[in-house]
């Protein structure tokens, strides 16, 4: 099927894409899976060549690309069975809220270190005991003179060892009444003193990313790190995580149809039984299964990414993605796996990979049966 997203500056974009995951990626996997964490370097050199903060003006130190651009560099990365390096949380979910809400200083001190590489994100919005119920952190800010006093504990941060700058949702006003309207955002260098890397947390999938907790004890953040108006936390995180569930979206659906392509291919190769396994019926059938379940989810998320680049509210149709494409994309990865039989139980498989890196995507920006709750009220329901 033809995808009539892309114009030919993006194919020319995927192509210089597809040889720096070649020669910069992949040799890599298993040594960062092993280490935990992406090489600091490999954010530099994608800084160099243009990959990171695609969308990004140039005015800003970015390459003046579109979220196409974005698109391409998530796609690609799925297909190489790449999940820790976190290129599309850093400059599509953490650097749009710089752009977006930090005022002409504030983006002139950090989008350009951000789009070279220089600067790796984190965002913190989730502590203990509260994951989608971002109206109940327990993060604190307290004024005190020309600073903020930050405490509390985050958990769960992508880029957590590696960051440099990590946007911090914590509670300005303590008053319970103003549950929504209590939140900020902060900008904090973590480097600054009171900010305290906690340990590297093991995971099920995602084996290169540098998950992590993160403390705040006493931290002093000058006012002039505070991102927008006090207190419009949450209406910022809102409007900010449509794209961060297409993104997921995005990834998701890629690693299904890479894992459909490669499955077919093995069951054109193994033998059972004196004939390749792909002229079993049952395999057959449940093949075709699987590739018409991501032939349709690339239909619609090609159409709302057509949309959300033309800048449509899509509140529902990104929640749906989110949902639908993250389950719809385990599925298919748990059937593909079957046929790998033992086989696909090894690490050394790429679809064994894939189906620990798939689980997570039904969890983080915000849960699944969050996106539906979502959606209901959207329906007026």
């Amino acid at each position: 099927m033809d995808r009539t997203l892309f114009s030919k500056d993006h194919d020319l974009f995927r192509a210089a894409f597809k040889q720096f995951v070649a020669k910069e990626i992949i040799p890599h996997q298993k040594r960062w899976a092993e280490a935990g964490m992406v090489d600091r370097e490999a954010w530099r050199k994608a800084g160099a060549a243009g990959f990171l903060c695609t969308w990004l003006p140039e005015a800003w130190g970015g390459p003046g690309g579109d979220f196409l651009h974005a698109t391409i560099i998530m796609e690609e990365l799925a297909y190489a069975y790449e999940s820790g390096f976190a290129m599309a949380l850093h400059s599509d979910v953490v650097v749009p809220y710089l752009a977006s809400f930090g005022d002409d200083e504030q983006r002139r001190r950090w989008l350009p270190g951000c789009a070279s590489g220089e600067l790796v994100t984190a965002i913190a919005m989730t502590g203990p005991g509260t994951g989608s119920d971002l109206a109940a952190i327990k993060t604190t800010a307290v004024r005190d003179g020309d600073d903020y006093v930050l405490n509390g504990q985050k958990t769960f941060i992508s880029n957590g060892q590696l960051c440099d700058l990590v946007i911090v949702a914590a509670k300005t006003d303590p008053d319970p009444k103003n549950a929504h309207k209590g939140i900020s955002l902060f900008v904090v260098e973590a480097g600054r003193a009171g900010v305290v890397k906690g340990k590297r947390l093991e995971k099920m999938g995602m084996a290169s990313q540098d998950t992590s907790e993160l403390y705040f004890e006493d931290c002093r953040v000058p006012a002039a790190n505070l991102l927008g108006a006090p207190g419009a936390g949450f209406m910022q995180l809102m409007q900010k995580l449509q794209q961060e569930r297409l993104c997921v979206a995005i990834g998701a659906l890629a690693a299904a149809e890479q894992v459909v392509k490669d499955t077919v291919a093995y069951c054109k190769e193994r033998h059972a039984f004196g004939k390749p396994i792909s002229k079993f019926q049952n395999t057959q059938f449940k093949l075709v299964e699987c590739a018409t379940k991501v032939k349709i989810g690339r239909v619609f998320l090609d159409e709302v990414i057509a949309r959300h680049v033309a800048g449509k509210h899509l509140v529902t149709e990104c929640s749906m993605a989110k949902w639908w494409l993250t389950d719809t994309s385990q599925e298919v990865i748990d059937t593909c796996l079957q046929f790998f039989g033992g086989y696909g139980y090894m690490l050394e498989y790429p679809v064994t990979r894939a189906f620990m890196d798939a689980r997570v995507q039904r969890i983080y920006a915000g849960t699944n049966e969050i996106m539906k709750v979502i959606i209901a009220k959207q329906m007026g329901l």
